[in-house]
């Protein structure tokens, strides 16, 4: 039921687009996703976004309340018209709320500065018309391993899904395709990561496919003078994570597949764009007793410079 009701809001922005045209420059972009769309050579830009990832249901009867608060700062650099490199580096806070065996409520908590991640994306491939383009670019990278993962408190050493870092350097890859026209965006993303052992403990790698649609809402008929555009989004996202591995053995509890479905708005100038987005699990088949996802939201800006 709530997969159809978000492919007929999807549909609603489709028909929204109908009585829409111009020659607006301006475009929005994916909230949770990458695009292919280039950063201008010698050009700058950051992303600044505040994210809440809030736990759901909890099957394991221990009542587990899991909240994660991030901020992620991002910066690219176009190296060529082709070719831009991007750094990445999360502020985050982790808390875990849980009824221990004896039946009092536990909680534990850390902050610090999470993993960073640098990847470079390059521009394989570019069609270009008026009033249209339609791109596809590679990217590669890895996370590095800046975040702390030996915090402790008054209980000991914390758990994996507390520390602000995983310990271990990770490599991911991944392809995207972009079609635009001056009406909407379609974002496509495929991406692998490929997740190593820190401390006898193993993140199950993760698969993801991400597609995202901006539409413009306003205004629907443009000018010369139109400098700013209100856009709205509809994204989706199938993640798949195999199961976290301790001392060399597999977690039955951990890993599964999950659908998101995400409804967001961009306000849009020339230079920036501000941002807000909600993002829900539509499909939940997770193994065990790993804890279902509630909600995330986000909310940011962007600069180009």
């Amino acid at each position: 039921m709530r997969i159809c009701v978000w492919v007929a809001v999807l549909a609603l922005g489709l028909a929204l687009l109908a009585g829409v045209d111009g020659t607006g420059r301006a475009h929005a972009a994916p909230i949770t996703t990458n695009t292919a769309l280039p950063v201008a050579a010698g050009e700058f830009v950051t992303r600044q976004q505040g994210v809440v990832n809030q736990s759901g249901h909890d099957p394991s009867g221990a009542e587990r309340d899991h909240r994660v608060l991030s901020w992620v700062s991002v910066l690219g650099f176009g190296v060529t018209p082709e070719l831009t490199i991007f750094g990445v580096l999360p502020f985050v806070n982790k808390r875990l709320v849980l009824t221990n065996p004896s039946g009092a409520r536990v909680r534990r908590e850390a902050s610090g500065v999470g993993d960073a991640r640098l990847f470079a994306r390059y521009i394989i491939f570019q069609q270009n018309v008026p009033g249209r383009t339609f791109r596809i670019a590679p990217f590669a990278g890895v996370e590095l391993p800046t975040g702390e993962n030996a915090k402790r408190d008054s209980l000991g050493l914390l758990p994996a899904a507390v520390q602000p870092g995983s310990g271990s350097w990770d490599p991911f890859a991944g392809l995207i395709a972009t079609y635009q026209t001056r009406r909407l965006e379609l974002d496509l993303q495929g991406a692998y990561t490929r997740n190593n052992a820190a401390r006898g403990f193993k993140l199950g790698d993760v698969a993801r496919f991400d597609a995202s649609l901006q539409y413009r809402l306003l205004p629907r008929m443009l000018s010369d003078e139109t400098d700013a555009f209100l856009y709205g989004v509809a994204e989706l996202n199938l993640i798949h994570k195999e199961k976290n591995e301790q001392a060399g053995r597999s977690d039955p509890n951990s890993g599964g597949t999950t659908l998101f479905g995400v409804l967001g708005l961009q306000y849009v100038t020339r230079r920036s764009i501000l941002e807000a987005a909600v993002q829900v699990p539509l499909v939940q088949d997770l193994n065990g007793t790993a804890l279902e996802r509630a909600w995330i939201a986000r909310a940011g800006f962007r600069l180009n410079f």
